[in-house]
């Protein structure tokens, strides 16, 4: 769409008859080839979600200096989705709503301790989309959100193998132990890559590649949970700390700031706070954190390269689809902030790639804004699997041909109430009391000149609002961890 201009995303009643008609040719043709004995195997599904990955990073910009040659490596195979962006800035949230197709809005999953089962107990996971239409379906690492009851999904899976506890040094390694808890630490740990929580997921992962071709069809769930924190990675993975740098920031960033994102963000400015109090007593402590964050993005794409290496020494290799998918961005410093849990572009940007043979070109980029909503429908359209009516539209469109008509920018929600939508050139952001942010990234991708009070960005303001949620359910309740 042109900026500025809202475009209704419902469908004439004609369109629907059209879509009809092609779905039942589709459907007969494919009842041809089962009787003619010419019908193609079921695709595999690799899906590959990782943790806390944002923008900062070779992938999607060359210039970056966290550097990650798997990702590009697997991007050069399909399609890049460089203005790709999460469904909620925050982990449970964002993959709830990635899994069972439906946006926080509808489901009341909006903060990390949400019971999402609970919210939704009749509603098919994608994973068991796919162990309804015959697939095994195998996964390890994370998934969900959390290992405990209530957040892990058993019906989801076939077979599945659980993260182990973190391997943690005996003691907080960044000499902070008032900073936050052990959780918050960074540093070189452990000695020996092979006990990470990452490296068992690939071993699962490469062990279930290895398998022999049966006769169902593997759909397999690699969950890498770096960069997530604490940032510990392996001292290989670490790269001298000038050579990272620090992001940009403005000292002023948030004069401007609307008092609904000064309320948001008051329950997480600790992290930034504490930082810079950190660094005033141990100078270069936030530069070892950023340079422990780029180790853990690092260390990741290795876990990926190791996972892509089996891939590619199987028989699957060519019948694989490949998706892969950041559950939310992560700031480190920008805006005066620190993790995720905002409604700016460095905590809801991802990395978003699929490869699925057959449909996508190799190395293309695609510039349509989407969020993560398209996975499930896209997904089920692949694989050739029935619709499922979901907040989101499948992408393969797009996939087809990256120049489409998209008409749907990415909308983001975090907490009830607020939300974000990106067009190819706005952010726009509205809190829950009515506050604004508006941020033109043609001239802005820092968003450090909040635009919203102005009245000449009136209309840009108003196309853009028409695509928040029209209602919003009540939150669910939340499980004790």
């Amino acid at each position: 769409m042109r900026e500025g201009q809202h475009v209704s995303g419902g469908e004439s009643f004609w369109k629907r008859v059209r879509r009809g008609v092609h779905f039942l040719v589709a459907l007969c043709m494919a009842l041809i080839l089962v009787m003619t004995g010419e019908a193609k195997p079921r695709p595999d599904v690799l899906f590959i979600a990782i943790d806390d990955m944002n923008d900062w990073i070779s992938l999607l910009d060359p210039e970056a200096p966290i550097k990650t040659p798997n990702l590009e490596r697997l991007a050069a195979r399909g399609m890049l989705f460089t203005r790709a962006y999460c469904i909620s800035p925050a982990c449970n949230p964002s993959r709830s709503a990635l899994l069972t197709g439906l946006r926080p809005s509808t489901s009341g999953v909006y903060a990390n301790n949400s019971d999402w089962r609970k919210a939704l107990p009749k509603r098919r996971t994608i994973m068991q989309q796919f162990r309804a239409a015959g697939y095994s379906v195998r996964g390890a690492g994370k998934i969900f959100h959390h290992k405990a009851e209530g957040f892990h999904d058993e019906d989801s899976f076939d077979d599945f193998q659980m993260m182990a506890p973190q391997n943690m040094p005996p003691k907080k390694l960044n000499q902070g132990p008032e900073y936050g808890s052990r959780n918050t630490d960074w540093g070189v740990w452990p000695p020996d890559e092979r006990k990470t929580i990452d490296f068992r997921t690939a071993d699962y992962c490469i062990k279930a590649l290895q398998s022999p071709v049966k006769d169902k069809p593997l759909f397999l769930a690699c969950g890498i949970f770096k960069p997530h924190s604490p940032f510990f990675a392996p001292r290989r993975y670490f790269v001298d700390a000038r050579k990272i740098g620090l992001p940009p920031r403005r000292a002023d960033d948030w004069n401007d700031l609307p008092r609904g994102a000064q309320m948001l963000m008051g329950r997480t400015k600790w992290f930034w706070t504490g930082m810079t109090k950190l660094d005033r007593r141990l100078p270069g402590s936030f530069e070892r954190f950023v340079q422990a964050y780029a180790a853990c993005c690092s260390f990741a794409d290795a876990q990926l390269g190791r996972v892509l290496d089996a891939l590619d020494a199987s028989p699957r290799r060519d019948r694989t689809i490949v998706v892969l998918w950041s559950d939310h961005g992560f700031h480190l410093g920008e805006k005066d902030h620190i993790e995720k849990f905002a409604l700016w572009e460095k905590s809801n940007h991802v990395p978003f790639i699929v490869v699925a043979p057959g449909v996508t070109g190799e190395g293309v980029r695609c510039v349509r804004p989407v969020d993560l909503s398209v996975i499930y429908p896209t997904l089920l359209e692949l694989c050739g699997l029935p619709e499922e009516k979901c907040d989101g539209r499948s992408a393969v469109p797009l996939l087809r041909d990256a120049d489409s008509e998209w008409k749907h920018p990415a909308v983001m929600t975090y907490g009830r109430g607020n939300h974000a939508v990106r067009s190819e050139r706005w952010r726009y952001i509205r809190y829950a009391d009515g506050s604004e942010e508006l941020y033109d990234h043609e001239v802005d991708p820092h968003e450090w000149l909040n635009l919203a009070s102005r009245a000449e960005y009136k209309q840009v303001k108003m196309s853009h609002r028409s695509w928040l949620p029209s209602k919003e359910a009540g939150e669910v309740a939340g499980l004790r961890r």
